[in-house]
């Protein structure tokens, strides 16, 4: 069963939103989870440790809420993993990338990848999922806060902090030609991917029946969790980016990598329906997956199943 949990899922939106602009403005890139694991799989540093950062985060998440997230049937596990892999690759982005990242830029590739994974998600729930409606249906919505939710909440604290104290030691305003801080610039990336997979958890979406029940759309009985998350998070992350950051000089140096406007071709359209389909089919996308294998390693619960989803992405985008 799907409990809504609109509080949790927009604080826990609204705190994606910190990791984000954080990585942007120190880094000068795109907090892409499925780009961390494509670029990870080929040996990448800073994408090694921000999928670190997301594992550990999951793992201390873990010890939080000991409670096991319910796992992914093994029925529709692999293909939906080699989907999600293939249509991230292709598509150059997810819905940490397009959705949170590149439509807070109005990117207009983001915004019609965002449309078109959205249309095939909802088109999928139905053609995969609308029979078992009564094993998906909600609950009454959740009230208030869990401890464990307000301990989560906290969590995020020491990561805003170190983020502030890497931008206000390290930026390099007057300089253009700065070189890469390696180090700070590691630290910067495993910190936020960690505040990055605490605040997911909060927001709740690391449950797979949320996302399926959202996308079951018009139904009047839908779990609207992820609705707001989105409301916590997108204007948020539009106001960071384009009213608080103040040049595209990466704090810790190095080239600023994010993308400018690009064309839609038919390559990010054809992703995006791919990663559509396997994210309704699995109901979580690679970031949930990453922090819930990091929650398993805490509590030691379907270790194995969150490995081998994330092996079939890493198998998808090799095969982009």
């Amino acid at each position: 069963m799907s409990i809504p949990t609109p509080l949790r899922a927009f604080l826990g939106g609204f705190g994606l939103s910190l990791p984000v602009h954080a990585l942007t403005v120190l880094n000068g890139s795109v907090l892409g989870i499925s780009g961390f694991v494509h670029r990870a799989a080929t040996g990448n540093k800073e994408a090694l440790v921000g999928f670190g950062g997301l594992v550990v985060g999951g793992c201390l998440v873990g010890l939080v809420e000991d409670v096991a997230v319910p796992t992914i049937p093994m029925s529709h596990l692999l293909i939906s993993g080699v989907l999600l892999g293939l249509g991230s690759k292709m598509a150059n982005g997810c819905t940490s990338g397009h959705m949170l990242a590149g439509i807070a830029r109005l990117s207009k590739r983001s915004i019609a990848a965002t449309a078109t994974f959205f249309a095939a998600g909802a088109v999928t729930a139905h053609a995969y999922h609308g029979a078992n409606l009564l094993y998906l249906a909600t609950l009454p919505m959740e009230q208030g806060l869990t401890q464990s939710a307000k301990t989560l909440i906290l969590m995020q604290i020491p990561g805003i902090v170190i983020s502030t104290a890497l931008y206000f030691s390290s930026r390099n305003a007057n300089d253009e030609e700065a070189k890469p801080r390696s180090t700070l610039r590691l630290v910067s990336a495993f910190n936020n991917s960690l505040q990055f997979a605490v605040a997911l958890s909060l927001s709740a979406l690391t449950d797979y029946r949320k996302v399926i029940s959202f996308l079951l759309l018009p139904r009047f009985d839908i779990d609207p969790t992820l609705a707001f998350l989105a409301a916590g998070a997108m204007p948020a992350s539009y106001i960071l980016f384009n009213f608080v950051r103040r040049s595209e000089r990466p704090a810790l140096g190095g080239p600023w990598n994010i993308p400018k406007q690009g064309e839609i071709d038919q390559r990010l359209l054809v992703g995006s329906t791919l990663f559509g389909v396997g994210w309704a089919m699995a109901g979580v996308c690679t970031g949930p997956a990453v922090v819930n294998l990091g929650r398993s390693l805490a509590t030691g619960n379907s270790i194995g199943v969150w490995a081998a989803f994330l092996g079939a992405v890493i198998v998808g985008g090799r095969l982009a």
